[in-house]
């Protein structure tokens, strides 16, 4: 375990951004990551998983904790069933990838997902009409003040959409060692309902859909909408769909009849922030360095040298934007590290 300082985060953040830490160590085991978290030596430290869901906004006096921690394991498995643990640092795709092709069903739908395991609960991630909640049983973390290794249940956890206690009364308490996960063997339940699947697996003359079919489909989309992080530099879904209250909603569908939305309940809809974004002109608009992606207005992009100050003050002129045209208020999805 060497700490390195004056490291350039560039090839750890999918946005890009040539942000310096201070400091910086890669760990690969729990033993490495208790030793870390009790060395008193620094006195902030920022954990960095796949740096996908992250915008670094200037250099940082701080140590970076890369938690690369590898491993997959079948824990327990019935005729139906199979629970399976992921250790924190395997990429989230490959892995998802994994269980496919072992026939594990559950993660098929948030296939392509940027980032890695184990920072995966913490924004309960989700795509197409499944979140993590939905298959998750358990993560082990360690708790930061003592190092002791607990494990969380999903009550525990406390998601909510694009939420969870490790984002609120758990923020900077725990690092996530592993996750453990509850997918079917037999007789999949195909999810296929959400967004452009079927319409994918149409084109894709699909009729009786695998996990491996809704995979595909959802893969395809992606890459038809979102960009190559590798290519262009970016965080998936820089921003929340946000949830309105049925007032705020009558309101705003009134004013907007053709705008789409989500019924969460009868007192709660979900309005794409896309569709707000994209109306008030955004969309494929691009400000120095920093844009908004012409597929998709929830994607800010870094053309090349963009800063994390230009990809911040970009999206405050979107929120204000959409504040001002719409009444409602929209909010990062990514973790802001100043």
């Amino acid at each position: 375990m060497t700490i390195l300082e004056h490291f350039s985060l560039k090839n750890y953040n999918t946005f890009g951004i040539d942000s310096i830490a201070r400091y910086f160590v890669e760990i690969v085991s729990i033993e490495e990551l208790r030793d870390i978290l009790s060395n008193k030596e620094y006195t902030r430290k920022i954990l960095l998983g796949g740096g996908s869901n992250m915008l670094l906004t200037d250099s940082i006096d701080a140590l970076f904790i890369h938690v690369n921690i590898k491993g997959k394991h079948i824990i327990s498995e019935s005729n139906d069933t199979v629970q399976i643990q992921i250790m924190a640092g395997e990429n989230w795709h490959d892995m998802v990838m994994w269980t496919i092709e072992n026939g594990f069903g559950g993660l098929e739908n948030m296939s392509l997902i940027p980032g890695n395991t184990g920072t995966a609960p913490i924004q309960n991630i989700g795509a197409y009409g499944v979140e993590l909640k939905d298959c998750f049983v358990s993560c082990n973390a360690i708790r930061i003040e003592d190092q002791k290794l607990i494990t969380l249940t999903k009550e525990d956890c406390e998601f909510g959409y694009r939420d969870s206690y490790f984002k609120n009364e758990g923020k900077d308490k725990y690092v996530i060692t592993s996750v453990t996960f509850s997918l079917i063997k037999e007789n999949h339940t195909i999810n296929a309902k959400y967004g452009s699947i079927e319409e994918q697996l149409k084109n894709d003359c699909v009729t009786n859909p695998t996990i491996k079919d809704i995979s595909n489909a959802v893969i395809a989309i992606r890459q038809s909408k979102l960009p190559d992080p590798k290519v262009l530099g970016n965080s998936g879904s820089f921003f929340k769909n946000p949830i309105v209250s049925k007032e705020i909603f009558d309101t705003f569908i009134a004013k907007n009849p053709q705008a789409p939305y989500y019924k969460i309940s009868e007192l709660e809809y979900k309005i794409p922030a896309g569709w707000l974004i994209e109306q008030c002109g955004f969309k494929g608009k691009r400000f120095g360095d920093a844009g908004v992606h012409k597929n998709q207005a929830l994607v800010l992009v870094n053309y090349n040298n963009a800063t994390g100050k230009d990809i911040l003050d970009l999206a405050k002129k979107i929120i204000e934007e959409v504040k001002h045209q719409f009444q409602i208020t929209i909010s990062p999805e990514v973790n802001l590290i100043k």
